[in-house]
C-alpha cells in the first residue's frame, strides 16, 4: 500500500495514544500530515460551550470509571454530567425488552425516560418504495425518522440507540436534535456483539477477508 493511501486504521504503535509528548510517529502518520486548517477548524468547535460541555463530562466518565463502569452506567453518569433529565429511548421492536429494562433502571436513578418503536406509525414498506420481497420479515418498515421526530417532540437532553438496524440507525442519528449516544449495537448472528465478527477475524470468520 502507498504511504498516502495508509491512515490511522494501518497503525500498529498508536504513538498518539502515548502518556507523554512522542515524536517518532510512523512517516504515514495522520498527526503529522494533518491540513492544520482541519485541525484548527475542529479545535475551534471545542469553544462552543456545549462541545465543550459534552467533551468534557465525556472525559471525566472515561477518567473517572475506566474499565469499572458497564455502559449502561456510563450513559447514567454521562447524563448527569451534562444535566441530561429526559432521556429518550429509539428502540428495535426486537430489544423492547432490553429497552423496558434499561428504561426501568433509568427510572429507578431519577431519570425521566421516553421511548419509540422502529415500528411506529405502522407504515407499509411498499408505501415508501421498498420491495414487496421485504415484506416476508414484516409489513410494517422501520421508521427512524419518525423516531428522531417524535423523540425531538418530546424535548429529550439525550437520546439512546438500543440496536436499531444498519443504516436505519444512521438516518436516526442524522435527524435526532438531541445528543445521541449507543446502548445497544444490533447483531442478531453474534448475540448484539458485533465486535466477536472482528476478534474471530483469523479463525471462523477469516472469510470475511477474502
Amino acid at each position: 500500500m502507498k504511504l498516502e493511501e495508509m491512515s490511522c486504521i494501518d497503525c500498529a504503535v498508536k504513538r498518539c495514544d502515548a502518556k507523554e509528548e512522542r515524536t517518532d510517529f510512523p512517516e504515514f502518520c495522520v498527526t503529522t500530515h494533518l491540513d492544520p486548517e482541519v485541525l484548527k477548524d475542529a479545535m475551534k468547535c471545542y469553544e462552543d460551550p456545549e462541545n465543550h460541555k459534552v467533551m468534557v463530562a465525556a472525559a471525566e466518565v472515561e477518567y473517572e470509571h475506566y474499565c469499572k463502569y458497564t455502559r449502561v452506567e456510563e450513559i447514567m453518569e454521562f447524563a448527569r454530567k451534562i444535566g441530561a433529565k429526559k432521556i429518550g429511548i429509539a428502540t428495535c421492536v426486537g430489544l423492547l425488552k432490553e429497552s423496558r429494562i434499561l428504561a426501568s433502571i433509568l427510572r429507578g436513578q431519577g431519570f425521566e425516560v421516553v421511548g419509540v418503536a422502529c415500528k411506529a406509525g405502522c407504515v407499509n414498506k411498499t408505501e415508501v418504495g421498498i420491495p414487496e420481497e421485504c415484506c416476508e420479515i414484516g409489513i410494517h418498515m422501520c421508521n427512524p425518522i419518525l423516531q428522531a421526530k417524535f423523540l425531538n417532540s418530546k424535548k429529550t437532553d439525550l437520546n439512546v440507540v438500543m440496536g436499531l438496524c444498519v443504516g436505519h440507525d444512521s438516518l436516526f442519528y442524522k435527524y435526532s436534535e438531541a445528543l445521541t449516544t449507543t446502548g445497544v449495537t444490533k447483531d442478531r448472528v453474534l448475540g448484539h456483539n458485533p465486535a466477536a465478527a472482528l476478534y474471530t477475524a483469523d479463525t471462523y470468520y477469516s472469510k470475511l477477508k477474502k
